[in-house]
């Protein structure tokens, strides 16, 4: 791996275009993205409007046990949840666009489950437009909770995350196209041998376009996506330099998704809520500028092992371990 570079400032030019950070100093940056050591919605209220294409997030989730990395209970979590909405609604351009992760919750002590996940999608489908929700199905998932689940056996597994994608005008920027999926051998088999256009039994008139070659078919609003990182690169590096990892990751696929359907090269990339900073990671690698804001500096320092062969990187003085910086 290459030898990482330090400097004591530096902003990358694509975000210079769109704010000055009036006076923020960046934890670290590349050549296409900034990393802040602050709290996210200090860093939302200066930063100005309508500057960004698409804010992507998984936060903390309302859960009924603590957690390390800051979660808040159910009963609180929509009143602190939705300033920060209303924050990101007046930072997106008129066509960006909101993707939201969030998990359910158990109510404490009875096999029940909570709705305020889908209390807070109506609350924000009274803020935004709801452009449609999808369902990230994690077969990888532990069989939790395991008094229901494992023990009782009175439950299944819960294995789906909403994904809320929401935009600040009816018409966000999106284009199917860019993820269009591979054809399965029956739809191959179609186009090959053609297909006579006729009305199914459901009263669906299928045309004779329905045999063309798209180059692929155009994904369902179900993702289905392992989360099985157990030995990477983060996670080896954070073992190495005795760094905490980051416990609850989302998959880089799921956010290249929506960073391939929903903005283009150049545009800008904001995730509130950054932990191991994935969204930094994914952004670079499609050439997206990207920011992101995290309060854990154990996170953030391991976050780093996601950038160590690629772009340069830049630092305040004295502020990461040295050993970051060292040939591998």
């Amino acid at each position: 791996m290459p030898k990482l570079h330090q400097a004591t400032s530096g902003i990358p030019e694509p975000l210079q275009n769109i704010w000055d950070f009036a006076g923020f100093q960046p934890y670290y940056t590349t050549g296409l993205g900034a990393a802040f050591h602050i709290d996210s919605m200090e860093m939302l209220k200066a930063m100005p409007s309508s500057s960004l294409d698409l804010v992507i997030t998984s936060p903390p989730f309302a859960l009924t046990r603590k957690k390390e990395y800051g979660n808040e209970p159910v009963e609180r979590y929509l009143d602190w949840f939705m300033p920060f909405c209303s924050e990101i609604k007046r930072l997106l351009k008129p066509q960006g666009s909101f993707v939201l992760d969030i998990g359910g919750a158990w109510v404490p002590g009875v096999p029940v489950r909570s709705t305020y996940h889908f209390e807070l999608g109506v609350m924000l489908s009274r803020e935004f437009f709801l452009a449609q929700e999808f369902y990230w199905v994690n077969p990888a998932k532990l069989p939790t909770p395991a008094e229901w689940v494992a023990v009782r056996r009175i439950r299944v597994k819960d294995a789906v995350n909403l994904v809320w994608w929401f935009g600040k005008t009816e018409y966000p920027k999106a284009d199917n196209r860019k993820v269009l999926q591979p054809y399965s051998e029956s739809m191959k088999n179609l186009i090959r041998n053609g297909y006579k256009a006729k009305k199914r039994p459901s009263g669906h008139d299928i045309s004779e376009h329905f045999g063309k070659d798209n180059g692929g078919a155009i994904p369902p609003n179900v993702l289905t996506i392992a989360n099985t990182e157990s030995n990477s690169r983060y996670l080896r590096r954070c073992r190495e330099l005795g760094i905490k990892a980051h416990p609850a990751r989302y998959p880089e696929s799921l956010v290249g998704f929506f960073v391939d359907f929903l903005t283009d090269k150049g545009d800008v990339v904001l995730d509130p809520f950054g932990g191991s900073n994935v969204t930094g990671a994914v952004c670079e690698s499609k050439r997206r500028s990207w920011i992101t804001c995290e309060l854990n500096l154990d996170y953030l320092n391991g976050s780093l092992a996601r950038f160590e062969d690629g772009p340069l990187l830049t630092r305040p003085s004295g502020s990461l371990p040295e050993t970051l910086f060292t040939e591998i």
